[in-house]
């Protein structure tokens, strides 16, 4: 069934009450069935919850039949593990049946995991580390901002995760945006895993809140459904700038006696004579034995809802054509093609394109786009878990969205937060303006050396590297017309243009970047150097060295390096000697790409690695790559001791 309750309204009538109630009574039989019959998940949470889901959903803006539609209001449940109660108020709400929750929950193949996730229809965003999904919902209220839409956002949380760190950058964040759209309910049981919220790690909720200017509202009772509507409601209609939190003080496993206000219903379901008293509590017959055989069937695929990136229509803009001879740094060749892509998107009443910095707007080059789009332009201060999380959340609504700090901060700090990205099919471009040994004289610490590593363990992310600012212009607008998450690095120090033999541009006026394919900068036979980024000027000026030596060595750049181009590769394998020269953790990156690829393709050919085999130190990066053998002569010298 579904229930519309009417928000201009002082109190809930004794109808709606009682259709609440009956709501309840069904959803409580389904959550302990559902975790019974899985013999796992999280009853005692989802019993806690469950009247705040129902009164929310029946306030909401939102439509069974139309699950993606754009009017809708966002419900991020920051508190993952209630999916059981997730579940059974989006099937009381018409998202699908019963039967469809109950026999596939936690089921190899089926369409209702145990943590929320957005096959399922109605759920918006994969949830299942705690901490992050304020920082969602921050993104996407935001994002509604931007685009000047009155979409409102709520998110659920449980008490517990107050203690993480990046909640605190989301409230602070929120509320200096003024995020007025954002309602966040806390469900105060004072539990957690291992015992009460005082004892494992004691915290003052509502200060934590109110400190930072929200709106903060508590209910001494967050099971009476008719204070939680008033509350909610007023909070839903108001438009002051203030966020909202309502600190709902509810009850662990709410209405089952003998599992009241117990810890070890967090995350344990009942065994069957236990499952059967409180089946007798709620006044409902035991359906165990009917469920547990249905259960036996194969698993039901239909409910499963394909997830549609939204459209994105954006102009590439007049390529920037840096001429031979130029020395630039390719993060001000990122800054000015950013600026581009605002100029040919942005107007007042349109953002189609998001920046986010975290306190360095000029290293990162991103003042250009802040001054022609200020709208748009996101300073999130030191806070990079929360802003690559609320990334995510603003790049779900359509927004392409770059987020720019170090590679440190946007890579290595916030592996989680974009490993969430890369589960929930968003659209983040992460562009580091400062990876490897070329951030030089601020030493090992900031030298982020594990980028590709750490991204190759994703499954719908993209690496590319440019090697020169042409190649840099031509990324980053192929990237803003792309769906999907990418990374994209590059070094700080400033590089001349990557030229042809005869002295001309290499990535000129007819360039076009293709994700999987690379760039053969130079063809020979004897040897093939493999390389991309940073390095690429120092694997030029080995190719000078060795071409004066007599070799005909080939250079393949990969910009690409996720997709890579493989049939690149095992070309370059037909030269019989492979050396690959990266700015990156020898073992971990480029290297160890080919090498799989040649030992896929049972290539026994000559093939080494040249990368970083050591932390680097701090000084000048000419320096620090002679040390790791990764300068001109260095690297000739490797490919004439190959060739033998």
């Amino acid at each position: 069934m579904t229930l519309q309750l009417t928000m201009q309204s002082n109190e809930l009538s004794s109808e709606e009450l009682t259709t609440l109630k009956k709501m309840r009574v069904r959803c409580a039989k389904n959550i302990l069935l559902s975790t019974s019959l899985a013999g796992s998940g999280h009853p005692g949470g989802s019993l806690s919850t469950l009247d705040n889901l129902l009164v929310t959903y029946g306030c909401i803006r939102h439509d069974s039949s139309k699950p993606a539609m754009e009017e809708r209001d966002r419900v991020v449940m920051s508190i993952g593990h209630v999916s059981p109660g997730v579940y059974s108020t989006l099937a009381e709400y018409g998202y699908f049946t019963e039967e469809d929750f109950l026999t596939g929950f936690r089921r190899t193949g089926s369409g209702f995991p145990g943590h929320v996730e957005r096959i399922v229809p109605g759920v918006e965003w994969d949830t299942g580390n705690l901490g992050q999904g304020l920082s969602t919902a921050v993104g996407l209220a935001h994002g509604f901002k931007i685009q000047n839409l009155p979409n409102q956002v709520i998110v659920f949380m449980g008490d517990g995760e107050q203690q993480k760190g990046q909640v605190i950058e989301a409230i602070r964040y929120a509320s200096k945006y003024k995020l007025d759209n954002l309602i966040v309910i806390v469900d105060r049981n004072h539990l957690q895993i291992c015992g009460t919220t005082e004892v494992v790690m004691p915290q003052s909720v509502r200060s934590l809140y109110s400190t930072n200017n929200w709106d903060v509202k508590y209910l001494e009772d967050g099971h009476d459904c008719n204070a939680y509507f008033q509350t909610f409601s007023k909070a839903y209609q108001k438009n002051d700038g203030v966020p909202t939190v309502i600190v709902s003080r509810t009850t662990m496993s709410k209405g089952i006696s003998f599992m009241e206000n117990k810890h070890k219903y967090h995350g344990s379901p009942l065994d069957r004579e236990s499952l059967g008293n409180a089946m007798q509590e709620l006044g409902v017959e035991d359906e165990f034995d009917k469920w547990n055989t249905l259960r036996e069937n194969p698993v039901s695929t239909e409910t499963i809802q394909q997830f549609i990136a939204p459209d994105v229509n954006i102009d590439a803009g007049e390529a920037i054509l840096y001429e031979a001879g130029t020395t630039l740094d390719n993060r001000s060749a990122y800054g000015n093609a950013l600026l581009s892509l605002a100029e040919a998107n942005n107007s007042d009443d349109n953002m189609k394109i998001a920046g986010i910095s975290c306190d360095l707007e000029g290293s990162v080059k991103m003042g250009g786009f802040h001054k022609h789009s200020p709208k748009a332009f996101i300073e999130a201060g030191i806070q990079e878990h929360h802003a690559a999380t609320m990334a995510g959340g603003i790049s779900s609504l359509g927004l392409v969205t770059f987020f720019s700090t170090f590679g440190v901060f946007a890579v290595s700090e916030v592996y989680n937060q974009n490993r969430l990205n890369d589960f929930n099919h968003a659209g983040v471009k992460v562009v580091a303006t400062h990876v490897g040994l070329d951030v030089g004289e601020d030493g090992p610490t900031h030298q982020c050396i594990d980028y590709l590593g750490l991204f190759q363990n994703y499954f719908r992310s993209s690496v590319f590297m440019p090697a020169d600012p042409n190649q840099t212009d031509r990324i980053i607008r192929y990237i803003a017309t792309e769906p999907g998450n990418v990374f994209v690095g590059m070094g700080r120090s400033k590089m001349s243009m990557i030229t042809k033999e005869d002295g001309t541009l290499f990535f000129d006026a007819n360039y076009k970047f293709q994700a999987g394919v690379g760039d053969w900068l130079r063809v020979g036979n004897d040897a093939t150097i493999i390389t991309y980024g940073a390095v690429v000027p120092a694997v030029m000026e080995a190719w000078e060295m060795l071409k004066k030596d007599g070799h005909s060595v080939a250079v393949l750049n990969m910009g690409s390096l996720m997709p890579i181009d493989k049939e690149a590769v095992l070309k370059a394998a037909d030269s019989g000697v492979i050396l690959t020269v990266e700015d990156h953790h020898v073992d971990t990156g480029l290297g160890s790409m080919v090498g799989t690829i040649l030992a896929e393709a049972g290539k026994g050919i000559n093939f080494q690695r040249a990368g970083v085999a050591q932390y680097g130190g701090s000084g000048k990066p000419a320096d620090l790559y002679a040390i790791q053998g990764l300068d001109g002569k260095s690297i000739a010298e490797k490919v004439k001791t190959m060739l033998g």
